[in-house]
């Protein structure tokens, strides 16, 4: 049984996704919080396998308390999200600060519970389950017992340097059995089935004009920060354009690129009608809308379109990927962490046209359902941790 610990300054709110997540009898809702103290007091109490967190509270909002949380009693965390600007901001800074994923309280004018209770349940139970939340939690767990080791005033110094070093000795123990812990929560994959089959090369990276000039990134659960540690980590004069199709609200894709735009040496802009393929610039499909691309011309450029509006997901990381396709050879196609086979199919079409293709391992995405589609496909060129794949992604645009 999974147990969720609800953080909401609205009791209508809280009662309401007690509701939606007691329907799946695998989840259990072990208690409520108006404000972050309550919500701190009750972690320790009741010990939840998860958070659900508002952001906005009184006394003690959501960040506050994610931060405090994080460095003292690591936990899972959803955040349950106002659909506005700030509030994308907020969940963003939310991300970098540990949550694992989010959900909107407004969908198109009504309210999350009406509408998402089955998105809800699975994506509790499928960050609660995920090998990547288990040592990441252990990691952060790790460091809490390092950073313990306090000084300890006694009547002598003789007795200061024994109780000192009793307390290392001890923070010392704590940490090798933290250490032991997160050795033991290590799941090893079959080879071939979401282990990373990428080693990073001793070699310097290559240079000049490359091969591939085509980066489309297929991305949803636990994306935003992932692919924020991919693009921050590539140069300036990354040779290739990237699109990215990330599952992501209307209103948070805006705050999202300009986020990445922030902290990226290379451009990151959200993606418009009609912009020109150019090296060295990202583009972030608009939540809502999907991006392909379409030759005019000699030469492609971005097409981003409401249609089709039966898809699922909007953006689809099926139709990105079908339509690089037509650029075949140019195209290297990431899949990265993400629930359900969204991008698969049409991995498979960039696949028989001539594109290289990296799926990110199982132990480092938050949900391991996109890369495994694409993995259990047969289709991939490399499983890549996510700590190496801007290593792979700049050599795989020369192959």
């Amino acid at each position: 049984m999974i147990k969720v610990l609800v953080v909401d300054d609205s009791t209508f709110m809280r009662n309401s996704l007690t509701r939606m997540l007691t329907s799946d009898p695998e989840i259990e809702v072990v208690g409520q919080a108006g404000d972050g103290i309550e919500a701190l007091e009750k972690i320790k109490e009741l010990n939840p396998d998860l958070i659900s967190l508002d952001l906005e509270m009184p006394r003690m909002g959501g960040l506050e308390m994610l931060e405090k949380m994080m460095r003292d009693t690591p936990k899972p965390v959803l955040v349950i999200s106002s659909l506005t600007y700030e509030g994308a901001e907020a969940t963003l800074k939310a991300l970098e600060l540990g949550a694992l994923d989010y959900m909107p309280k407004y969908v198109e004018g009504t309210t999350v519970f009406a509408i998402a209770q089955k998105e809800l349940t699975e994506k509790v139970k499928a960050l609660v389950k995920s090998p990547s939340t288990r040592l990441f939690l252990a990691k952060l767990r790790m460091k809490a017992v390092k950073s313990s080791v306090v000084a300890v005033r006694t009547p002598s110094a003789a007795s200061a340097e024994t109780a000192a070093a009793s307390s290392v000795g001890s923070a010392a123990a704590q940490a090798n059995a933290a250490n032991a812990k997160l050795s033991s929560l290590s799941i090893k994959a079959v080879p071939g089935q979401g282990q990373a089959t990428y080693v990073r090369p001793n070699e310097p990276l290559p240079t000049g004009r490359p091969n591939r000039d085509i980066v489309a990134i297929s991305v949803s659960t636990g994306g935003p920060p992932a692919v924020q540690k991919v693009l921050t980590a590539l140069p300036e004069n990354f040779p290739a354009c990237i699109l990215i199709a990330q599952h992501m609200p209307a209103a948070f894709t805006g705050a999202f690129a300009k986020r990445l735009d922030s902290l990226c040496k290379i451009t990151v802009k959200e993606a418009k009608n009609g912009d020109p393929i150019i090296p060295g610039i990202a583009y972030v499909c608009p939540g809502a809308q999907h991006i392909s691309i379409t030759i005019k011309g000699a030469l492609p450029q971005i097409k981003v379109s409401p249609e089709p509006t039966t898809e699922i997901y909007k953006p689809c990381a099926n139709i990105l990927n079908q339509s690089v396709s037509i650029m075949g050879n140019k195209v290297v196609g990431l899949t990265m962490t993400g629930m359900g086979a969204d991008g698969c199919e049409g991995s498979k079409a960039l696949k028989a046209k001539g594109g290289y293709l990296i799926a990110q391992s199982e132990d480092t995405c938050v949900v391991y359902g996109m890369p495994r589609a694409v993995v259990e496909a047969k289709i991939f060129n490399d499983i890549v941790d996510l700590d190496d794949i801007s290593d792979a992604l700049i050599r795989a645009l020369y192959k």
